[in-house]
């Protein structure tokens, strides 16, 4: 989720935009609601902010001299403007700050599903464009979307092949600044899986691997691989390859690498 801080001087109208909005939905978590630009910049100081959402007047410190301080100071933060029609020459002199984009009041439900929308799209391009962005991928030329696609794809494998124990899709999606049940879709759509059962594939494939270890006992393979209770272990086991741990065990052949189906 990309970290969105709002700041209005009314309180009614922004009240209103953070709960009756759908931004978990896009990709953004609200992290704060603030009256001025003065709070706002103290804050964006001492706490990551990828976005800002704020009026232009306000008391104190307004939009475009927020907007400038962010610039002066080198902020990756994308500044959106949310302001009225006789506002807009004003908001205009921003754009020499980098401002990127400019929601009128009363702000409409289309609107702001636009703007943020295409924002979303920008700051997945720039995360993924980054030497440093949390994924460590280096994209040189980000061309089309089949790439970003790929991209995500292999990121959420080699994330669960690394931390099967614990893997989580909530953490996965904060990753990679997607709304978890929109990740879940997506992985689907792209591989065919279901995210559960490919995680339980790569559980139950380094469990078969540590079951062939007999200095480990089935309720430590359990743990090992994330069943803190060793029933449901068993259970997933014995339906994922049609035998439970110790027939596994006790058999003389290996284990067939295709799972088992009912």
């Amino acid at each position: 989720m990309y970290k969105l801080l709002v700041v209005d001087d009314e309180n009614e109208s922004r009240n209103l935009l953070c709960s009756y909005f759908p931004w978990g939905d896009l990709g953004f978590e609200i992290v704060d609601q603030l009256e001025n630009g003065k709070l706002a910049l103290e804050y964006i100081l001492n706490n990551p902010v990828n976005v800002i959402l704020c009026d232009i007047k306000m008391p104190f410190l307004d939009g475009i001299e927020l907007a400038k301080e962010i610039f002066n100071r080198k902020l990756k933060i994308k500044v959106i403007f949310l302001s009225a029609y006789k506002d807009f020459e004003y908001a205009r002199n921003a754009l020499v700050y980098g401002v990127s984009n400019y929601i009128v009041k009363p702000s409409k439900y289309n609107e702001i599903f636009e703007v943020f929308s295409s924002l979303k799209k920008n700051l997945d391009n720039e995360c993924l464009s980054s030497k440093d962005n949390v994924l460590d991928i280096a994209i040189n030329d980000f061309k089309d979307l089949s790439s970003y696609d790929s991209k995500i794809i292999s990121f959420v494998k080699d994330y669960v092949t690394e931390h099967y124990k614990d893997a989580k899709l909530e953490d996965i999606a904060e990753a990679v600044h997607m709304n978890s049940n929109y990740l879940s879709q997506f992985f689907k759509q792209k591989t065919g899986k279901c995210f559960s059962n490919y995680l339980i594939k790569v559980k139950m494939n380094h469990a078969a691997e540590l079951l062939d270890d007999i200095r480990y006992k089935t309720y430590e393979v359990s743990e090992l691989v994330g069943y803190s209770n060793t029933k449901n272990f068993t259970r997933t086991f014995k339906n994922y390859y049609g035998k439970s741990p110790k027939e596994y065990r006790n058999q003389k052949d290996p284990i067939d690498p295709e799972p088992f189906e009912r």
